[in-house]
């Protein structure tokens, strides 16, 4: 529940005078927005014999989209996707989709995120908006900012927690640091999935359609 939920009584009107131009009120993502490529990524992941070190080369595209309302709610965001391979090769490894969410009344950031072996998330986390570093988290079982897996995930790689954190270095560098909480079938111990790579920006951000539109 957003902090000021409880005390709106009128749950339908949106807000007025919306400023279209979502690279002006992005809050702290302002400094994720554009193109970037990461190449020294480590991932340290569950396999039968034990943890697997491996590295990775990532892209990560995050283009400004036009505001967002839910009656009085106002949601500025980027809309992302991210590539990963390993080092040298085509295959993908990873991929990832969904959008980056900035809500500046509750200072609130979300994160959405799907991926194609059958698991969709919603981390969330509080950060100001001159904010350089923040953390995102999501949790099993909630209602909201919650994980959900398809059957064979959930039974045999069961993600229990989800945090993200985020570190930015510079205009042109910010990283990102991943850790999954894993109930794998047959261990009474959580595995700690990691992911963590630092990104340099390869292109700007293009304007959202309403802010091109009044530069027409």
């Amino acid at each position: 529940m957003t902090d000021y939920l409880s005390s709106q009584q009128d749950i339908y009107t949106e807000p007025s005078d919306i400023d279209v131009n979502t690279l002006n009120n992005l809050g702290p993502l302002r400094f994720m927005a554009g193109v970037w490529k990461g190449e020294k990524g480590l991932d340290i992941n569950p396999k039968a014999d034990g943890p697997l070190i491996q590295e990775y080369v990532d892209w990560i595209e995050l283009q400004p989209i036009d505001p967002q309302t839910n009656g009085p709610q106002l949601l500025y965001g980027l809309r992302y996707h991210q590539h990963i391979i390993k080092p040298g090769e085509i295959e993908t490894y990873h991929d990832q989709v969904g959008y980056w969410l900035w809500e500046p009344a509750t200072e609130t950031v979300i994160q959405t995120l799907a991926i194609p072996r059958g698991q969709v998330a919603m981390a969330a986390g509080k950060a100001s908006a001159e904010a350089r570093q923040f953390e995102l988290i999501a949790q099993r079982g909630e209602m909201t900012f919650g994980i959900c897996s398809n059957p064979f995930l959930d039974t045999a790689f069961q993600t229990e927690k989800w945090t993200i954190k985020i570190s930015i270095i510079d205009m042109m560098h910010w990283s990102y640091e991943q850790e999954t909480s894993l109930l794998i079938r047959g261990s009474k111990t959580p595995f700690l999935h990691v992911d963590k790579s630092t990104l340099h920006k390869i292109s700007e951000p293009t304007p959202n359609p309403l802010a091109r539109n009044q530069t027409v």
